[in-house]
């Protein structure tokens, strides 16, 4: 009788990295085409860029690290830092403003950390903080949305082209005839301004809970995020975190006084929180890997995202919570690591 050898691993996984990749490229699919819906066609030249430039970066690297760059364009990776960085532009972004963050991500915090499985770094939020720090005036330019109601003139498709390409409006059109605080800038600015939470939400751009368009968006985010729950792509304990560290504090603050600060309502469907829970903070590479440690990975990003909002400088501070989150996951993981069967409890491996 022959025996066949084979090495391991013995079993074959029941999904790979890029069929985890894909699928949670798909699962933005409905948010993209909300925020197409009420923001224009913005978003869809900024994810062109972005996959444009992540790509390049992708293979340019693996090519001078003497690899095959198929390898690793293969793993559909680069496209998901492409579309998280899509997402957290404005949708009136000059095109080189999101090549210097797809570069950064993809090059500098993903590769130069040795590429997927080694980065330290969310690659899309590095890049994307890269950006808001070195391109302010046009990391503002967010458009209202396409409201009746609201004084905003709308650009069309091919005006909203030539701005990504050239960076230029019509000669008829201002910044200020197109662009408008988001609903976190109005309430940070009110707030600060010494405005009431109930006078800062009659501002138009204000929705039932958070921003108008905005509500929308972030529930075709969450049918999305339920989706890669239900697929088990992503465990449920970094959203459940996020949620919780934001919206406890949140809630705690607007109960004291809920005249000085947003509600947990508003602070759930505003800004990033829920593209956050489910697609950023999930990032496998970068976040806890042990079950408690996710939670608590989790629950710091909210957290730390909350207190940004409340009396930071920056209007949503998500990527930073996140960044900050992901240089504390090797002491996460450290203390939150499993007990091993034949080991002393209190004693680690080395």
């Amino acid at each position: 009788m022959e025996f066949t050898r084979t090495e391991a691993p013995y079993l074959t996984p029941s999904v790979n990295v890029a069929g985890m990749m894909l699928q949670v490229l798909l699962a933005l699919v409905p948010a993209a085409l909300a925020h197409m819906w009420y923001f224009g066609p913005g978003i869809l030249f900024n994810l062109v860029v972005a996959a444009v430039f992540c790509v390049a970066g992708e293979a340019l690297m693996m090519h001078a690290r003497g690899r095959d760059p198929m390898l690793a364009l293969a793993d559909y990776s680069a496209l998901v830092t492409a579309a998280l960085l899509a997402f957290a532009v404005p949708s009136l972004t000059p095109w080189w403003v999101t090549a210097t963050g797809a570069l950064f991500g993809v090059v500098v915090a993903k590769h130069l950390y040795g590429g997927i499985g080694f980065n330290l770094f969310n690659p899309a939020m590095a890049g994307y903080v890269v950006i808001l720090v070195a391109f302010p005036l046009q990391m503002n330019l967010w458009v209202a949305p396409s409201m009746g109601d609201i004084d905003y003139i709308s650009l069309s498709i091919a005006q909203t082209l030539v701005y990504t390409l050239t960076g230029n409006l019509p000669d008829t059109l201002t910044f200020d005839a197109v662009s408008r605080a988001t609903p976190l800038d109005a309430m940070q600015t009110g707030l600060r301004d010494l405005q009431t939470y109930a006078e800062i939400r009659a501002n138009p751009i204000m929705g039932d809970f958070g921003g108008r368009g905005w509500e929308w968006i972030g529930n075709f985010v969450a049918v999305g995020g339920f989706w890669l729950l239900i697929r088990k792509i992503i465990r449920w304990q970094i959203p459940t975190g996020v949620f919780l560290g934001l919206l406890v504090p949140a809630g705690i603050m607007y109960l004291a006084d809920p005249s000085t600060h947003a509600s947990p309502g508003f602070h759930l469907f505003s800004g990033a929180t829920i593209l956050c829970a489910f697609f950023i903070a999930t990032d496998p590479v970068s976040a806890a890997t042990s079950p408690k440690g996710r939670f608590l990975y989790g629950l710091g990003i909210g957290f730390l995202t909350f207190v940004m909002r409340r009396w930071g400088a920056y209007a949503d501070g998500v990527a930073f919570a996140v960044l900050l989150m992901n240089m504390a996951t090797p002491a996460i993981d450290y203390f939150t690591r499993p007990h091993i069967v034949g080991h002393p409890r209190g004693r680690r491996n080395q």
